[in-house]
């Protein structure tokens, strides 16, 4: 029988644009230092680490997560790295809990870390363009790259499909995403993208892919995040209520898209829904859950996230955010953090956030960024070409 999986510490650095003085291993050093005094634990009592590092060619390093280990100063202890596009942080979480939950070890870190601003084009005078040149290699360089799949395109054709299937979501409903999300960020002290914006403002910026502007997407941000898992004999000993993993689902898709069955939905989300809530015993989501941690990649991803978890059936989605229902103030809050769109998206460490803030939540330690009465929440990472693969889990708090 599995082992109860605990979140003893949490520690993150500010997600920025870019972080000119320090190197991935300095970011990750940070995190993890924050995580262990959080823990109240040393760095001699990790026991193994789970590395989320995304893409090689942002940190211009292969295998960074063998110099990330050796800068923490845990050389000869057991170390492993997962890469799964932007559920990276996710599947490493997931990873952390197998190995406490398998009884392997009592004390894991893991640790997600992004540094993509340095791949820099001089001629440009910017790190977009080598970015995405990086991003695109996760396609099928075979067919689709070479036709133009971008990130952007990627989220773009499952959220059209889904249009022209219910009639939503519609833009309007996505700018609400972004209006509400950047709002939430201005709460949360280590947000890339605080702003005070409105509907017309997204719906006026520049049109970056149909039917994405400006604003309904997120930045890519440089960052590291950190966490301690914990089995439960250890959690006994904490000083202060620690927040369990009560549920893991996970699922990859069809990576060529065209052999999915139905192109208007998450598949990899519903499934692992299905298996997260089986695990945590939850049969109406809507009502059981108190906030979510969503990937809103793009703003339409949050909105079909509400489908593929069950919190309204597939089409009404974009009802939720017209009647407020996922605001701080609604019934079921969504991304309090800010999201992607608002705290930012450093790949690698993005899932490893999304956790701590959730663990932050069910603890009562979220500051202003608090829902009242949390005690359990949903995560969602997804990732891969065409969202392929997601990660769920449902933090509980005592």
């Amino acid at each position: 029988m599995a082992r109860r999986v605990a979140i003893l510490g949490y520690g993150t650095t500010p997600f920025r644009a870019r972080w000119i003085d320090k190197s991935y291993y300095e970011l990750a050093f940070d995190a993890a230092k924050a995580a262990l005094k959080d823990a109240g634990l040393s760095h001699d009592q990790i026991e193994s680490a789970v590395y989320g590092i995304y893409n090689d060619l942002f940190q211009r390093q292969f295998m960074p997560d063998v110099y990330v280990h050796d800068y923490l100063g845990l050389g000869l202890k057991p170390s492993l790295r997962v890469t799964t596009g932007g559920a990276t942080g996710g599947a490493a979480v997931h990873t952390g809990f197998a190995q406490i939950a398998s009884g392997l070890y009592d004390i894991v870190l893991v640790l997600g870390v992004e540094k993509c601003s340095d791949a820099f084009d001089p001629q440009l005078k910017s790190s977009t363009p080598e970015v995405l040149k990086g991003i695109i290699y996760s396609a099928d360089m075979t067919f689709e790259a070479p036709l133009g799949l971008t990130p952007a395109a990627s989220y773009a054709l499952p959220t059209v499909a889904h249009m022209e299937k219910y009639g939503s979501p519609t833009e309007l409903q996505m700018a609400k995403v972004s209006v509400k999300n950047h709002k939430n960020a201005f709460d949360n002290p280590f947000a890339q993208r605080p702003e005070r914006i409105t509907v017309e403002d997204v719906l006026r910026s520049k049109k970056i892919c149909h039917p994405f502007k400006f604003y309904d997407n997120c930045l890519y941000s440089e960052g590291a995040s950190a966490l301690i898992l914990v089995s439960e004999k250890i959690a006994k000993k904490a000083k202060r209520p620690v927040a369990w993993i009560t549920g893991v689902g996970a699922s990859t898709d069809m990576a060529f898209t065209g052999n999915r069955p139905d192109y208007a939905e998450f598949g990899s989300s519903i499934a692992a829904g299905k298996a997260v809530y089986k695990m945590a015993k939850i049969r109406n989501p809507r009502k059981e859950l108190d906030f979510a941690e969503l990937h809103d990649a793009f703003t339409s991803a949050e909105i079909l996230s509400y489908e593929a978890f069950g919190f309204c059936k597939p089409g009404e989605g974009g009802r939720l955010i017209d009647d407020g229902v996922t605001e701080m103030e609604g019934d079921l809050p969504v991304n309090p953090s800010g999201g992607l769109i608002g705290c930012g998206h450093a790949v690698g460490a993005t899932g490893v956030m999304q956790m701590g803030e959730a663990a932050l939540q069910v603890t009562r330690r979220a500051g202003k960024r608090q829902v009242k009465g949390a005690k359990r929440g949903l995560v969602q990472g997804i990732g891969g070409p065409a969202t392929s693969w997601t990660f769920a889990f449902i933090v509980e708090g005592e």
